[in-house]
C-alpha cells in the first residue's frame, strides 16, 4: 500500500512537470522577474499601495486578474512580483485569489460545461470574496505593510519631486516586453484548449523566442542580468515547494476513497459545502480542469452549493499553493489567507445552495 501511495505522488509530480513547467511556470517566473525589474515601484505604490483607496486598488487588481489564466501555483510568482514591486498586501492577495478562481478562460469553460448559472455565480462570488480577502489582509497586516511601504519609499534612488503627480508605471519599451511575456503565459492555454501538448509547447516556444528577441534588442546586458537574477530568486524560493505539494496531493488523491466523496458532498448543507471547500483547498487543479471534475461529481449526486465551493477553492487554493505562499509571503500571511478563503468558500457554497440554486 505504501508503494502505491508513493507511486501516486511521483506520478503527480511527473504529470505536473511534464504538462505545466514549460508552458505555465517558466513564463510566470519570467513575468514576475520582469515586473520587479522594469515596473516603477513608485508608480505601483501610487496606484496599488497602502495609501491608495482600498476599493480602487482592489478593483484594479481584480480587473487585471481576469486576463491572467493561471492556476493556484502559477499565479504566485505574478502576485509576489507585484507585492515586492510595491503593491499593498491587499491588492497582491486580490490578484492571488481572482486570477485562478475566476479568470476569463475558466469562466467561459465553466459556462460551457456547467451552464451559465454556475458561471455567473462563480464570477460574482469570486469578486465578493476578493473584496473581503483584500480587506482582511490589509487590516491584519496594516502595520507591517506601512513599514514595508516606508522602506520601499526610502530605498528609491531618485524619489519624485512632485509627489502629487501621476507617475508612469512603466516605460513604453518595458510595456511591450511585459505584454510579450503575458502573451507567452496566456497563449498556450488560450489558443490550444484541445489537442496534443506539443502544440502548446510550439506556441510557448514561439512566444518565448519573440520575448527574448525583443529583450536583446531593447535592453542592455546589465538590465537583462538583473531580470534573470530576479527571476531565479522566484524559481529558487517557490519551485521546490510546488513539487513537494504536488507530490502530497497525489498521495492524498490515492488515499481518498471515491465512495467518501459521493456520501459526504451530496445536498446543499453547510457540512457538504465545508467538506467541498476542504477538498478543493488541498487538491491541485490546473486551469480549467476543475469544471469537468465538478461536472463528474454533480452527476454522482453532489449538490450545486458544494459544487460552487469546489469551483472556487479548487483552482484558487491547493496544498502546493499553501506551502509556496508561506515561503514567499510568510507563514502568518498564508494561515490568515487560507483560513479566510476556507470560511468564505464554505459560506458561499452554503448560501448559494440555499438561496440561488
Amino acid at each position: 500500500m505504501g508503494y502505491e501511495w508513493l507511486k501516486a505522488g511521483f506520478l503527480a509530480v511527473w504529470d505536473y512537470v511534464a504538462l505545466h513547467v514549460l508552458t505555465c511556470l517558466v513564463p510566470a517566473f519570467l513575468l514576475a522577474g520582469a515586473m520587479v525589474t522594469f515596473i516603477s515601484k513608485e508608480a505601483i505604490m501610487q496606484h496599488l499601495g497602502a495609501a491608495t483607496r482600498k476599493l480602487k486598488a482592489f478593483a484594479l487588481a481584480a480587473g487585471g486578474s481576469f486576463f491572467v489564466a493561471a492556476c493556484s501555483c502559477t499565479v504566485i510568482p505574478v502576485s509576489s512580483g507585484l507585492y515586492y514591486g510595491g503593491a499593498a498586501i491587499g491588492a497582491a492577495f486580490v490578484l492571488l485569489w481572482v486570477a485562478p478562481a475566476s479568470n476569463i478562460l475558466s469562466l467561459v469553460y465553466t459556462g460551457n460545461v456547467l451552464g451559465p448559472k454556475l458561471m455567473l455565480a462563480r464570477l460574482v462570488t469570486a469578486l465578493l470574496m476578493a473584496l473581503v480577502v483584500g480587506w482582511v489582509m490589509s487590516l491584519v497586516f496594516r502595520r507591517e505593510d506601512r513599514e514595508r511601504m516606508a522602506a520601499l519609499t526610502a530605498a528609491q534612488a531618485d524619489p519624485p519631486r512632485n509627489s502629487g503627480a501621476t507617475l508612469r508605471v512603466v516605460e513604453g519599451r518595458d510595456l511591450v516586453l511585459l505584454g510579450l511575456l503575458v502573451i507567452s503565459l496566456l497563449a498556450p492555454n488560450y489558443l490550444i484548449q484541445k489537442g496534443p501538448f506539443w502544440e502548446k509547447v510550439v506556441v510557448w516556444a514561439a512566444a518565448t523566442v519573440a520575448v527574448f528577441g525583443y529583450a536583446v534588442r531593447v535592453k542592455s546586458r546589465e538590465e537583462l542580468k538583473r531580470w534573470l537574477v530576479e527571476t531565479w530568486w522566484f524559481v529558487r524560493i517557490i519551485f521546490p515547494l510546488l513539487l513537494l505539494g504536488v507530490f502530497l496531493v497525489g498521495v492524498i488523491g490515492k488515499v481518498l476513497p471515491e465512495a467518501w466523496v459521493q456520501r459526504w458532498l451530496g445536498g446543499n448543507s453547510l457540512r457538504a459545502s465545508f467538506l467541498a471547500t476542504l477538498l478543493g483547498s488541498v487538491s491541485y487543479f490546473a486551469t480549467m480542469t476543475e469544471a469537468p471534475f465538478v461536472d463528474t461529481l454533480m452527476k454522482m449526486g453532489m449538490g450545486p452549493g458544494p459544487a460552487l465551493a469546489l469551483l472556487l477553492t479548487g483552482p484558487g487554493l491547493s496544498l502546493p499553493n499553501w506551502l509556496a505562499i508561506g515561503r514567499v509571503f510568510g507563514v502568518k500571511k498564508a494561515v490568515v489567507y487560507v483560513v479566510t478563503i476556507v470560511i468564505l468558500g464554505t459560506l458561499a457554497g452554503w448560501l448559494a445552495g440555499q438561496f440561488v440554486f
